[in-house]
């Protein structure tokens, strides 16, 4: 009957092992893999053990059932530490696992020497299957089982810590994930307690298999980056294409072929110097990169539409295995900054004939592009107007002041540049700029994008404008208004007095504008709650030295607010 129930067990762990490789993904966690090549094999050793008829073969079989102790509850204990995010450092991992080998490699003496089973043990027989009795540990194995309990309490320790303090840790997860180490404690300890003929370790094993591709299957769904990436590598908007370190083709998704019709002729592992528009183009791109790694992008027009192609290492773990390309449609941007490009151009021609008529109509139209840019956010309606408003208070206040560096020129560029501070927006995903309430740390992180993306537009729109002093000036707006003087802002992280001056008063207008403002996520403050954040931040998110003249000017800009009608 004892022989069956191995027989079962074997089956079940095959079974098992048979489902894992049908839900098998690239992303699982190794230790799962682990696992399952394990148990099936151990299962097999108690057939081989209930078989045996001499006490030296069922030695050969109980040496194969120890690898359960040694190697899968570090295979457990791995996989919790990777799912809660512990990060266990490349040299102890690699103790750990010496360690088990050392102590596994101890039962291969069993029957041979003293140092884990003192003498030969002997061989009884119950139900038809063998197993061994009689026996008496010797020195080795106690230091099995405190390698096992100790495994067992890392892992325990693991489970409940982040159970209660980390947020993000799905608790289903842990909860399955301690069930099974915990049957398979006790099944481990019970059989040996208890000294009874018939094992159960095989069946707490494969409870335990069971369990685990649970897991499997969940972190997959936890997994939003996993899923996401899945979906868009096949049909998202971005070719991918990859090529070794000796200009191999490895391959490409269905979108980038849709873009280089051509990519359906390359053969994966053939050079791409074999085709024409690998050493027209490709090759051309990746030692402009290879040259320098800053300039790793590259615009491509084919018909009337254009394609941004991005390189990138393409990475094997942490080593660099060759390049990967990252293609998307940029036609719609591309087109907007070279018609504002182009007209930027002409316009530039006739300020160069001091014609104040082409002035003014270039500040309608930076004030148009503000606009139309404000125009697709549904919660910044009148923002530029009202900042370029408390912009010129300020300016007006360290003009008068003397503050450093403040002069005429000055007051009237910032004054201009202030309606450009949030052009980057132009850039950002409809669905995230329309949302209507707070946005999701991605989504944040995508919206962040927009001081890079205004400076990099604005770089190209002005491009060849006489007044390089208000250029800068826009750029320097754009880019680093949403830095902090404690260097915890964003995009730079700059600090201090390394904030350019204009995103420094910038930061104030921006700040006071968005907090006395009335949101999709939520009401306007009082003045005086406004004025609190705003004092509470000098020093930390504002610039010090400017705490006088906002001070000065802060009724002034209070009565302007109360003046602005309530739909504002």
């Amino acid at each position: 009957m004892a022989l069956y129930f191995y027989y079962a067990m074997f089956a079940i762990s095959l079974v098992l092992a048979i489902v894992y490789a049908y839900m098998f993904h690239k992303r699982f966690d190794a230790s799962i893999m682990m696992m399952t090549v394990l148990v099936p094999i151990i299962n097999l050793a108690f057939i081989f053990m209930g078989q045996a008829k001499l006490i030296e073969e069922a030695i050969v079989a109980l040496r194969f059932t120890y690898l359960g102790g040694c190697f899968l509850l570090v295979a457990v204990m791995f996989l919790i530490y990777n799912t809660c995010g512990v990060n266990i450092h490349p040299v102890i991992r690699g103790s750990i696992i010496l360690v088990s080998s050392a102590v596994y490699a101890t039962t291969l003496t069993i029957g041979k020497t003293n140092i884990f089973y003192v003498g030969m043990p002997d061989l009884a027989f119950s139900d038809g299957a063998a197993y061994i009795t009689n026996k008496t540990y010797g020195p080795m194995h106690t230091v099995f089982y405190v390698m096992v309990v100790l495994y067992y309490l890392a892992t325990l320790g693991v489970i409940i810590y982040s159970f209660f303090k980390r947020r993000q840790v799905p608790r289903t997860v842990l909860v399955l994930i301690l069930i099974s180490v915990t049957v398979a404690i006790f099944g481990f300890f019970g059989g040996r307690i208890f000294k009874q003929s018939l094992e159960i370790l095989p069946a707490t094993y494969n409870l335990g298999m069971i369990i685990y591709l649970i897991v499997a299957q969940r972190l997959r769904l936890y997994d939003v980056s996993d899923s996401v990436i899945d979906s868009l590598v096949q049909k998202g908007d971005t070719g991918f294409v990859s090529f070794d370190h000796k200009l191999r083709y490895l391959g490409s998704n269905e979108t980038a072929k849709a873009i280089f019709p051509e990519l359906n002729n390359f053969v994966v592992d053939h050079p791409i110097t074999q085709y024409e528009d690998g050493k027209n183009h490709i090759i051309p791109m990746i030692e402009a990169y290879k040259a320098n790694e800053n300039d790793s992008t590259h615009l491509i027009d084919i018909g009337d539409r254009f394609y941004q192609v991005r390189v990138e290492p393409l990475r094997v773990g942490r080593v660099k295995r060759g390049y990967q390309f990252f293609i998307t449609d940029d036609t719609d941007r591309e087109k907007l900054i070279r018609l504002v490009k182009t007209y930027n151009e002409e316009l530039e021609k006739e300020v160069e004939a001091k014609t104040a008529g082409l002035v003014e109509m270039q500040n309608r139209f930076v004030m148009g592009m503000a606009t139309m840019v404000e125009g697709r956010d549904n919660s910044t309606g009148g923002h530029i107007k009202r900042t370029s408003d408390v912009i010129k208070f300020l300016a007006d206040a360290l003009y008068r002041g003397q503050y450093p560096g403040i002069d005429e020129e000055f007051c009237k560029n910032i004054v201009r540049a202030a309606p450009m501070h949030d052009l980057g927006k132009i850039a950002v995903d409809d669905a995230i700029l329309r949302k209507p309430g707070r946005y999701t740390p991605e989504e944040f992180e995508q919206m962040k994008k927009h001081a890079a993306e205004g400076a990099r537009i604005l770089t190209q729109i002005l491009e060849g404008a006489a007044n390089t002093k208000f250029k800068e000036m826009a750029i320097n707006v754009a880019h680093y208004h949403h830095e902090r003087f404690d260097g915890s802002g964003y995009p730079c992280k700059l600090a201090g007095n390394d904030i350019p001056l204009e995103a420094r008063i910038m930061a104030i207008a921006d700040v006071y504008d968005a907090l006395v403002s009335k949101r999709v996520y939520k009401d306007k403050m009082s003045f005086e709650e406004a004025d609190r954040i705003i004092m509470d931040g000098m020093g930390s998110q504002f610039d010090p030295t400017l705490q006088p003249y906002y001070v000065e000017v802060r009724s002034q800009i209070e009565d302007y607010y109360r003046s602005l009608p309530q739909t504002e």
